[in-house]
């Protein structure tokens, strides 16, 4: 029997569309299910100004197929030079949702991102008494320091600074992975959210490894032991209001994946919501995947959910799409690896 589930309409908190060639071809995969998306803005060059955001919206603006109902929502990356008046005036005029912390080195394209996190001060400092939230890719990246280890220490030697040190500062902790984020996210106020991907709740570091490296599933912050994601799927599904879905869907082309240093990253944006909804059924906790994927996300960000409903049905296993294909080349499609019996009802 087919069994029917009705939620708001989702947004995503964390989402890569790249530009040009790529842009173009994922772009309809987000529109399609989610009203709202933030914007990451690690482009080459990245974009660092309100100006480069405005460009950057109206590229992607021009690339939405006709008739699409989808809004984003762009973001500033911080670097050790950038402007508060900008910032704020940035802001204040709807350009931009949020600012987004690269540590230099932790990700794609973050090499202009912060090394010295006092020279950041005053612009967190403008950015807290005008109410503009921060985005956060929160791993240390220093050598010595354990690349499963890295969010926790981030937690313990940056971001709980930042914030005892900038009080009213709004922080999103963006694709957590670990128990220790979960534990910090729950002892914290309500200036602190946290956003969960679709492949961090499906998969663990064994999935990467096991049996053969399997580069579609290797992403930053890279998959953890199985206990966190245990505590990631306990999360999610309680129903606590500070954790919210941000797929961190990013698109590589399967050439640059499948190689001898590939890129780190998941495209999960066509499955998302089937995989998502799984996940929540196995936990017993559909009842709660509408606050998690419609209604935390902007109540934390100080906006209105939508009003459009969508619906996901369960029956036959839903089959793993085919590769995007783009200008650039293919793209491979987040598999998770197991049976997903839901999927979105399409008029």
């Amino acid at each position: 029997m087919t069994q029917t589930l009705t939620l708001r309409r989702p947004d995503d908190w964390h989402l890569h569309l790249r530009d040009g060639a790529v842009l173009q071809a994922v772009l309809p995969d987000t529109a399609r299910d989610f009203a709202r998306a933030i914007i990451m803005p690690n482009l080459v060059p990245p974009v660092v100004t309100s100006a480069d955001a405005m460009a950057y919206r109206d590229r992607i603006l021009a690339a939405l197929p006709e008739g699409a109902d989808f809004t984003p929502l762009m973001t500033l990356y911080l670097t050790e030079a950038t402007d508060p008046a900008d910032v704020i005036a940035a802001h204040a005029s709807g350009m931009i949702t949020a600012v987004k912390l690269y540590p230099a080195g932790a990700t794609t394209n973050s090499a202009s991102g912060v090394r010295d996190f006092d020279k950041v001060r005053g612009v967190l400092e403008a950015m807290a008494e005008a109410g503009v939230p921060l985005c956060v890719h929160g791993e240390v990246t220093r050598a010595e320091v354990d690349i499963f280890d890295r969010e926790a220490v981030f937690i313990d030697e940056v971001l709980d600074p930042i914030r005892r040190k900038t009080p009213g500062l709004r922080v999103v902790m963006e694709h957590i992975t670990t128990s220790d984020a979960c534990d910090y996210l729950r002892s914290s106020d309500g200036s602190l959210g946290a956003t969960i991907t679709t492949h961090h709740l499906m998969i663990n570091r064994n999935h990467i490894l096991v049996g053969g490296i399997k580069p579609h599933y290797y992403c930053l912050p890279v998959a953890k032991r199985e206990s966190h994601r245990e505590a990631l799927v306990e999360l999610a599904t309680s129903g606590f209001e500070q954790v919210f879905l941000g797929t961190d869907s990013a698109p590589h082309t399967q050439a640059n994946k499948e190689c001898a240093c590939g890129c780190a990253g998941v495209y999960s944006a066509p499955v998302t919501m089937p995989c998502l909804t799984q996940v929540f059924d196995e936990a017993g906790a559909l009842d709660r995947l509408e606050a998690f994927a419609s209604l935390n996300g902007p109540a934390f960000y100080g906006m209105a959910p939508n009003a459009e409903t969508m619906t996901l049905e369960k029956g036959d296993a839903l089959d793993t799409p085919a590769p995007l294909q783009t200008g650039d080349g293919p793209i491979v499609v987040f598999d998770p690896g197991k049976p997903v019996l839901w999927r979105v009802q399409r008029d």
